[in-house]
């Protein structure tokens, strides 16, 4: 995948299978394990160095996740929309290549930062610091990190963020949770998006979908959301309204930690 991540040093045990069973096991290394480990601990260094400048200003810091074409960009783009007159929005953009992304949220009047990775497939915790210093983090309340479109490595590295949310689109498939097990296990809050096609691919379940999550061991707040249809994003906004709240008391989520009760209506 990424020359620099580590996904290529093997650090899980790899099964080939036919029709009858598995054919082959190939089990890493001690020196694949001992690269992967390293890697995440440099990062893990510099995630909680980020986190204490997000703690510094009072910004809650949401990791956006999905594969590429899930919506990502225009949810935050109706999100701005919903609630950027009341809430100072910052946006870090990562994607391998193009500011596509940046200039589609500058547009809304919101600072955005642009990540290229290059061959690099996730964003990390020092990308995300080097961002951080073209931000005036005085003027921000709501940190957007959208990252690279891959439902495999970014989950693995944190950023700093306080919260991981994660996008499946409808057209996507409704087993991708079982399919993606790391993704949707670290996710905080799960948004079917695009719901507005359900339908069109009347294929996706919801049920089916939440099942999958839910079969993770992971109580993840699931919605179904629609950045066509504001009625359709009311449950996220509430969500984002508890967690900013939260923030302002100085009690924000870590990624993991239980979930705040949901803001009265």
């Amino acid at each position: 995948m990424c020359k620099d991540c580590g996904c290529s040093a093997g650090s899980g045990e790899v099964e080939i299978h036919d029709a009858t069973g598995a054919i082959s096991r190939i089990i890493p290394g001690e020196r694949s394990v001992e690269v992967v480990a390293d890697i995440l601990r440099q990062n893990d260094h510099a995630a909680a160095h980020n986190r204490a400048h997000f703690d510094a200003h009072g910004i809650l810091a949401v990791n956006l996740m999905s594969s590429p074409g899930s919506g990502k960009t225009a949810l935050l783009e109706a999100t701005i929309e919903a609630i950027g007159d009341r809430c100072r929005i910052a946006v870090i953009e990562g994607d391998l290549e193009t500011e596509n992304d940046a200039l589609r949220i500058r547009a809304k009047g919101v600072p955005a930062i642009q990540i290229t990775t290059g061959q690099t497939c996730h964003l990390d915790a020092h990308m995300v610091h080097d961002a951080l210093h073209a931000l005036d983090l005085a003027q921000v309340d709501l940190l957007f990190i959208e990252n690279v479109g891959n439902l495999v490595c970014p989950a693995s590295f944190d950023l700093g963020q306080h919260a991981n949310v994660t996008l499946l689109s409808v057209a996507e498939g409704d087993d991708k949770p079982a399919k993606y097990p790391v993704m949707f296990r670290a996710s905080d809050l799960v948004l079917f998006s695009k719901a507005d096609l359900l339908p069109v691919f009347d294929d996706f379940s919801p049920e089916r979908a939440e099942g999958h999550v839910r079969a993770l061991a992971n109580d993840a707040d699931v919605f179904e959301v629609s950045a066509r249809r504001p009625e359709l994003l009311a449950p996220w906004l509430k969500w984002l309204d508890t967690r900013l709240l939260s923030r302002r008391a100085g009690t924000a989520m870590r990624p993991g930690m239980a979930r705040p009760a949901a803001a009265a209506p």
